[in-house]
């Protein structure tokens, strides 16, 4: 699996290996997390991960992301794909960063990475939520091209739908 690059970020494509041992909590030799690193939400992609590649086979591309810094190496977050494409070409995402790196724009640069990734991989639509009380979350999915599209008594929804590729 090829990473994906930005200017300040890597999304590795994480691998059966590195979800056991963000479950585990233990980094593989060489890997750097920054504290809070694995959240206990990683550590939830990384086992829903698991099962899915124990269920059906290794989802990637459509699969996790553990996000790098390229300065230092470190892992900062995760940002994945919850499935791959449903038969519509839709799917949904998440993300999240370490404490530490918030408010630096790490996960917009992020999203909007894996949104460019999707739309070249031919999906149709993207999307997200976000608790109401989450405004940090909705304005990384605002500022990552995602719109509002509705809302229930916990959450607002977020997706991105590409012009000519609506089915």
């Amino acid at each position: 699996m090829t990473d994906l690059v930005t200017e300040r970020l890597v999304l590795h494509p994480i691998s059966v290996a590195e979800a056991e041992q963000m479950v585990a909590g233990e980094p593989e030799a060489g890997t750097a997390w920054e504290p809070g690193f694995p959240a206990e939400d990683d550590v939830s992609v990384a086992g829903r991960f698991l099962e899915r590649c124990s269920a059906g086979g290794d989802p990637r591309p459509f699969g996790p992301y553990a996000i790098r810094r390229r300065s230092d190496h470190r892992v900062i977050g995760g940002v994945d794909f919850h499935s791959p494409p449903d038969e519509h070409g839709h799917v949904t995402i998440g993300y999240g960063v370490v404490p530490s790196a918030r408010g630096q724009g790490y996960a917009s640069e992020a999203l909007r990475a894996l949104l460019s990734f999707a739309r070249a991989a031919g999906v149709v639509s993207v999307k997200g939520d976000a608790d109401h009380d989450n405004i940090a979350s909705q304005r990384v999915m605002t500022a990552a091209g995602m719109r509002p599209v509705g809302e229930d008594e916990r959450v607002t929804y977020f997706a991105v739908t590409w012009a000519g590729t609506a089915t």
